[in-house]
């Protein structure tokens, strides 16, 4: 028991000294570094969407988020051989492996996919509909919440979001790939949702920067080997420049500096407050996509999208109420 408290001990003293080492605490204080951690989740995590676009365009989409990954992960686990770290357990290992498959090869390997059939706005807002799902799943799998009122109306108003959103698009629906765009995206934050429930209950006492970049690094090999093997793998010496800096800004902006910014701001700000760039990102990636890829920007997509954002927000609303009331 004592040695299972040490090494509880161990890994917040790690860890505390992780975030310390990415976010340099001599200016400001906790939460505002925190704030200003959140407001780099919200802002560049909708950017990364056209990246991943105009990624798509000259690679396979799943050789883009392996490269992606691999990248993003070799650097983090580089960076904790450096600071002493070890190999993780096998028990942390088995973690760390799961999640990788659910988080980042099924859920971040099917959202840059379905970029290739969506424009980058579409899918982004799709992409926010996660907290719908992890209310579904924590009533009918996990079982540790209920459905109330303010649930049940959020999910409601989000679905009429996503119909508004694709009503210009009805006719196209079952011959273009707009469908398949859809159906990857929905899946993709199924996957999220079961992946950030497993998170919470089965990973707290994990470095969260270890874990991840274990995860990136995982799910960066299996990405890449799923692209050679099923005949959809670009040699690295045909890719042109363009997909390379798309990949180098999925790197350092969404890998390595909002990742990090993303799990130091949830550790310190309420959930209510931290939950607030799952509105802010798809805003911006509708935007960033109509200014700088031409993507069409329609009175139902605008009206959709605000719709849908707010169908999340009660949805986030009732789950809280719910856990209130269960605690």
């Amino acid at each position: 028991m004592n040695s299972e408290n040490d090494q509880k001990g161990i890994n917040q003293e790690q860890e505390k000294n992780t975030e310390l080492s990415f976010f340099n605490p001599k200016r400001h204080s906790e939460r505002t570094k925190a704030l200003l951690a959140l407001g780099l989740v919200s802002f560049f995590w909708g950017t990364t969407w056209l990246a991943s676009k105009r990624g798509v365009k000259y690679v396979p989409a799943l050789q883009l988020s392996g490269m992606r990954h691999f990248i993003g992960g070799s650097l983090y686990v580089l960076y904790f051989f450096l600071k002493g770290y070890k190999f993780p357990t096998k028990q942390q290992f088995f973690q760390i492996f799961w999640m990788s498959i659910v988080m980042f090869v099924l859920s971040n390997g099917l959202s840059t996919w379905s970029v290739a059939y969506l424009p980058s706005g579409l899918s982004a807002v799709i992409g926010s509909i996660t907290p719908v799902w992890i209310a579904l799943f924590s009533v009918f799998m996990f079982r540790e919440s209920k459905l109330n009122t303010i649930t049940i109306i959020g999910l409601i108003v989000g679905f009429a979001g996503i119909l508004v959103i694709f009503s210009d698009y009805i006719n196209t629906l079952f011959n273009s790939g707009y469908l398949i765009g859809i159906i990857l995206g929905t899946i993709a934050t199924m996957t999220w949702a079961l992946g950030t429930l497993y998170t919470v209950k089965h990973a707290k006492d994990l470095n969260a920067y270890f874990s991840l970049g274990w995860q990136m690094f995982l799910s960066g090999i299996m990405l890449n080997v799923i692209s050679l093997v099923t005949g959809n793998f670009k040699p690295l010496n045909q890719i042109p420049l363009e997909a390379y800096l798309s990949v180098g800004y999925l790197v350092v902006i969404g890998s390595i500096i909002t990742f990090g910014a993303f799990i130091y701001a949830i550790k310190r700000l309420p959930p209510a407050q931290s939950s607030i760039y799952a509105y802010i990102n798809p805003i911006v990636a509708v935007i960033i996509g109509a200014l700088l890829n031409n993507e069409e920007l329609t009175i139902p997509i605008i009206v959709g999208t605000l719709v849908t954002l707010m169908g999340v927000y009660f949805v986030n609303m009732g789950i809280r109420r719910s856990k209130a009331v269960g605690s």
